[in-house]
């Protein structure tokens, strides 16, 4: 995609992930600017809506920002940001949202670049769409990120990867492998991360020098700073738990309940964990060792049982990360399969109680971890 590209009559920038949508959607503005040196000849136009009459309203605002004549006559700008109505959703596929996304295409068709430069910034998108594959042909077109659920963790790490190059940091595997496995499919918090991360990594000229010249962001450093927000801000109690370490899992769980938490976020992180350590152990009975690369080669045998379930869960091993996956078996090895199983009962039976004794939330749970771990 190109700075200015005057062949094409508008630049068109989408994906599925927002956050990335939005960050290079928000450079190619300011490298669209640059041109356009009168600032009440730019302007913005919010696409993000949530109804049918919503979706109208913006595209006549668009509409009359493309056609209105610059104050002073020089070449005006225009930004089509955070379309939504695009993607496939009772909105997106509304007859009403079809006519008037065919409405957009003429406009957008009418355009003449040397007159306005306009900018269209849209995530989610349905690429089935007629709309978008006619963007892809006439518009200056980029897609951002992952272009299929399979790619997203490829697109993530890619995206990391990039953040600290730009940084001028590098990543450990180890440490990316932790940092995608903590981040979940939270594009905004990887980046960020990666950012505290990298300032982390650099906090004197004499760490520059020990490394060699390079900044690296290890996987300590990764444990230590970054919280598990794949698991929620439950998993200190949960990580103590399944260490069997029961000292550790009161004292994180009075820290839980004197911020004023609830018990069954607690609850529900180790029942998803319990999940997961229940299949790995199952592995580890049938003969396959505990390992990332034991559980890889059994998705090749046992991924065919889980068909029809695409998103990632819990109650389907092979829909996590590996590398997690391989981080939990070294857990796993503290308890038989049977365990597992009396946890997953007691959990159940916690749960009940809870609904019984609404308002002894830190003695149930407590009571739970003496039960479990004594």
């Amino acid at each position: 995609m190109s700075a200015d590209d005057s062949s094409k009559p508008f630049a068109f920038i989408c994906g599925a992930d927002d956050f990335l949508v939005g960050r290079l959607g928000k450079a190619r503005h300011d490298e669209l600017a640059a041109t356009v040196e009168d600032e009440f000849s730019r302007e913005t136009i919010s696409g993000f809506v949530n109804t049918v009459d919503e979706t109208e309203s913006a595209i006549a605002r668009f509409r009359d920002s493309v056609q209105t004549v610059s104050m002073f006559g020089g070449r005006r700008l225009v930004w089509f940001k955070d379309v939504n109505f695009l993607a496939d959703s009772r909105t997106g596929n509304s007859e009403t949202v079809k006519t008037a996304v065919e409405h957009l295409q003429s406009i957008l068709a009418a355009l003449n670049p040397a007159e306005v430069a306009v900018l269209v910034t849209a995530a989610p998108v349905d690429r089935r769409k007629s709309f978008y594959k006619w963007c892809e042909k006439t518009a200056d077109f980029a897609f951002v990120g992952a272009a299929t659920p399979e790619a997203a963790m490829e697109s993530l790490a890619m995206t990391a990867l990039a953040e600290a190059r730009t940084l001028g940091v590098t990543l450990e595997p180890d440490a990316l492998q932790l940092l995608l496995a903590r981040s979940g499919a939270n594009t905004r918090f990887l980046v960020s991360e990666v950012n505290k991360l990298a300032a982390h990594a650099n906090p004197s000229a004499a760490t520059a020098k020990s490394a060699g010249g390079a900044l690296v962001i290890t996987e300590a450093d990764v444990a230590t700073l970054t919280p598990n927000l794949a698991e929620g801000d439950f998993f200190e109690a949960t990580d103590a738990f399944f260490r069997g370490d029961l000292r550790a899992t009161l004292a994180a769980l009075d820290r839980h309940f004197f911020a004023g938490e609830s018990a069954r976020p607690v609850l529900a992180s180790l029942q998803k964990r319990n999940r997961l350590l229940i299949q790995i152990r199952s592995l580890a009975t049938g003969g396959r060792l505990p390992d990332k690369f034991a559980i890889e080669r059994a998705a090749g045998a046992y991924g065919r049982y889980f068909i029809g379930v695409t998103e990632k869960t819990d109650a389907n091993l092979f829909s996590q990360n590996p590398w997690y996956l391989g981080k939990l078996a070294a857990t796993c090895k503290n308890w038989t399969l049977k365990q597992h199983i009396d946890h997953q009962i007691a959990f159940a039976e916690a749960f009940e109680t809870l609904i019984s004794r609404p308002k002894e939330e830190a003695v149930i749970l407590r009571e739970l971890a003496i039960k479990c771990l004594s």
